[in-house]
């Protein structure tokens, strides 16, 4: 299937590893120009110079990074990403009551605000293309708030509302917005809270852990020319462990 992505440009947040670094590896493969954002500048450079695209540090824990990088990328690739992807490494576990206002603020910040920003600088550019594909890596929380991590189980669900809303101001002018929920995936995030196919494979219905690649080959779709009329969604790549409809 050609995903229609010769031509096109992407922004990927969190790409030096995990799902962000397999986002941005399927989006080269399928012919976009890439850049990849991560707070470790050595690290950036080296996973960009692995998968073929371009690298930018940054830290979207800081206010203001988000616009930023988008006019960083942007100038890097002579006009603006026809793909953002935001996708940040998740707020530290604790219960609601062990959580103190500074952890909140600093949630909001890195997952909230950093998503707003980017969003509301790649956007004039997208609108005047008239072509754009925002997607944003969540979690499952989202739907389904899971045990110890009240920050990310609050903040995410209210980004779904925020995604859901956009994706019908733009949906007219040839701009899609999804979100993305990944379940319980092998990557370092799982590693540090502990989580792997023994200690989690039977809980998930198809018996595992899912890949980075896995959950990639769905962003890259929706972020091609073939997904033009879905929109609005938070579509999860978690095999089967959701339990909502």
């Amino acid at each position: 299937m050609d995903l229609q992505l010769h031509g096109k440009t992407a922004l990927v947040f969190g790409g030096s590893r995990g799902l962000g670094r397999a986002i941005a590896a399927e989006l080269v493969q399928e012919g976009a120009t890439v850049v990849i954002v991560a707070r470790d500048a050595a690290r950036v450079h080296k996973v960009a110079a692995e998968i073929g695209c371009f690298g930018l540090p940054g830290d979207l824990s800081v206010e203001g990074v988000g616009t930023a990088l988008v006019k960083a990328a942007t100038d890097l690739l002579g006009r603006t990403p026809d793909i953002l992807v935001t996708n940040t490494g998740g707020p530290p576990t604790g219960s609601f009551s062990a959580t103190t206002s500074a952890a909140w603020a600093a949630g909001f910040q890195g997952l909230w605000m950093s998503a707003v920003d980017s969003i509301q600088a790649v956007l004039p550019g997208m609108q005047a293309n008239g072509w754009g594909r925002i997607l944003a890596v969540t979690s499952v929380a989202a739907k389904e708030p899971q045990p110890g991590l009240v920050i990310s189980n609050a903040l995410r669900a209210g980004i779904l509302g925020m995604l859901n809303t956009l994706s019908r101001e733009v949906a007219g002018q040839g701009i899609t917005v999804n979100a993305l929920l990944p379940g319980y995936t092998n990557t370092d995030r799982m590693a540090e809270l502990g989580v792997d196919n023994a200690s989690m494979g039977a809980k998930i219905p198809a018996g595992r852990l899912g890949e980075p690649a896995e959950f990639a080959a769905l962003a890259a779709f929706l972020a091609s020319g073939r997904a033009s009329y879905i929109t609005g969604q938070a579509i999860a790549v978690d095999g089967g462990f959701l339990h909502s409809i």
